[in-house]
């Protein structure tokens, strides 16, 4: 069974830990997290995990070690760990915009052939992430696939793609949580209480969400199911139109993607 060590108990590390443990692929004493601040790692004892402040340890514990730092934590850390890596290390990233060409440059050891960059959002908190990963080869590439298919769903994509993947996966999160606030404020004005109206408005989305995953087709095919001739549903959605909601969000998106190609690009100018 592989062994993981998380490096970086922050809210991503700890969110992939937690969903790794209602998983049933990993046992709780093939985990290990690490943190700086001891005080902050008192609260995994409960768990049965490893945890230590010391990031050797936990390479020398695992086969399989995740990154869950801050881009600018990266070179330090891997500058600490990388004569301790070997061959049959795997090394995975959760760092947005440190690409697998600088990780290679950093840790400075042919003998890792598996590095992988992997790209969750928020709701890996709840299981339900939409995480993108790309790699240097197709080694390990399935048992890291395995990892993150316990916290949500998973992409194999070119890295290229990595920056867009950013926008649609990682920002789409709060776009599509600012079109359920608009949502509930205005049930809140035809009449709704604002728990109810935001519960209703999630509710609805989720279930929208829902029926594309699990039926398939295009989102168009599901909407001519709730739209007639004539009717209430068409009204609203051509109101929303003449306001430019699809052109928006469109906006938004390729804007949140033109942003991130720059930040990540900067470094390789």
């Amino acid at each position: 069974m592989d062994k993981i060590a998380i490096i970086g108990a922050g809210n991503l590390g700890t969110a992939i830990l937690e969903g790794l443990l209602k998983s049933n692929i990993i046992t709780s004493e093939n985990l290990f997290i690490t943190r700086r601040n001891q005080e902050q790692l008192d609260k995994f004892e409960q768990l049965n995990v490893h945890y230590s402040t010391n990031n050797i340890e936990a390479v020398n514990f695992a086969n399989i070690i995740i990154l869950a730092l801050q881009p600018n934590h990266i070179p330090k850390v891997l500058k600490e760990i990388k004569n301790t890596l070997t061959e049959n290390h795997v090394l995975v990233s959760v760092a947005s915009g440190v690409s697998l060409e600088e990780l290679s440059n950093l840790i400075d050891n042919k003998k890792v052939k598996n590095i992988i960059r992997a790209m969750p959002n928020t709701a890996i908190a709840i299981q339900e992430s939409m995480t993108c990963i790309c790699s240097t080869g197709k080694d390990s590439l399935d048992e890291v696939k395995k990892i993150f298919k316990q916290l949500g769903e998973v992409m194999v994509i070119p890295e290229e793609l990595m920056a867009p993947a950013t926008a649609l996966c990682a920002c789409g999160t709060a776009f599509f949580l600012r079109a359920i606030r608009a949502a509930s404020q205005g049930g809140i004005e035809i009449g709704f209480h604002s728990e109810d109206a935001i519960k209703m408005a999630a509710q609805t989305a989720k279930g929208a969400a829902e029926l594309l995953l699990k039926k398939g087709g295009h989102p168009e095919n599901h909407i001519d199911k709730v739209t007639t001739p004539k009717g209430i549903t068409i009204a609203g959605l051509n109101e929303m139109e003449h306001n430019g909601f699809s052109s928006a969000l469109i906006k938004g998106i390729t804007t949140s993607a033109e942003k991130a190609n720059k930040i990540y690009n900067k470094g390789n100018e």
